[in-house]
């Protein structure tokens, strides 16, 4: 039990600071549960697939590649982690009608995207340990969140404009691009200190997104 709460724990409070980061207008618990629950299922689903048909295409075979670890990265990995996370959003929670301000692309996306790290950190705590899941809860959930909420950003800005397929994929594409550098640098470790690279990616990502959530906070079409 106690490994769970150490699993979900990441999760449910980046969770909880994006509910309460929504000031003028919440969304329906159980709609956000079941977009939650679509991201720990489907979105893994979907990924499993797409890595098992690209593995075959392209298999890595030597580990210390940096080509090969870059083709990795930013596309059997994130492209294919942050597409499926990407289409439970388009084709389920922003067609929904709750889905009515720009902010909401962030919500969603963020607790679908916990819905997958959730899951992926439940199976990687409970392989690797305690120690795992605290390291974990520092660095791979929180970069979850943050290719969430930068994906989510343009996804809002999406539903209320013209150029909705241009926005959707921006942000499909900001996502796997910020997914592909902090994987790429844990990737080729091989090399003494270029692991910093991640943290400097993840810190980036983590400055970007805090303006993201204040912009849309400031553009909320319920802001009195």
């Amino acid at each position: 039990m106690s490994l769970l709460l150490l699993a979900i724990a990441p999760a449910m409070i980046i969770i909880l600071y994006i509910y309460f980061k929504d000031k003028f207008e919440k969304e329906p618990i159980g709609f956000l549960f079941k977009n939650f629950l679509m991201g720990a299922i489907v979105s893994v689903i979907i990924t499993f697939i797409l890595s098992a048909v690209l593995n075959q295409f392209y298999p890595i075979t030597d580990e210390t590649s940096i080509f090969q670890q870059f083709i990795n990265a930013f596309f059997i990995v994130g492209l294919v982690e942050e597409f499926s996370k990407y289409i439970i959003v388009k084709f389920y929670a922003q067609k929904n009608k709750e889905f009515n301000e720009p902010f909401d692309g962030i919500v969603y996306a963020v607790m679908v995207s916990m819905g997958f790290a959730a899951l992926e950190n439940v199976l990687y705590v409970f392989q690797h340990g305690v120690a795992t899941g605290i390291l974990r809860a520092f660095t791979a959930v929180p970069a979850h969140a943050t290719f969430g909420i930068l994906m989510g950003y343009f996804m809002g800005l999406a539903k209320f404009s013209k150029s909705k397929q241009l926005l959707n994929v921006t942000g499909l594409l900001v996502a796997t691009f910020f997914h592909g550098a902090y994987d790429f640098f844990l990737f080729i470790n091989f090399i003494p200190g270029i692991a910093i690279g991640a943290f400097v990616s993840l810190i980036i990502g983590i400055i970007l997104s805090k303006k993201a959530i204040k912009i849309h906070q400031q553009n909320s079409h319920f802001r009195i």
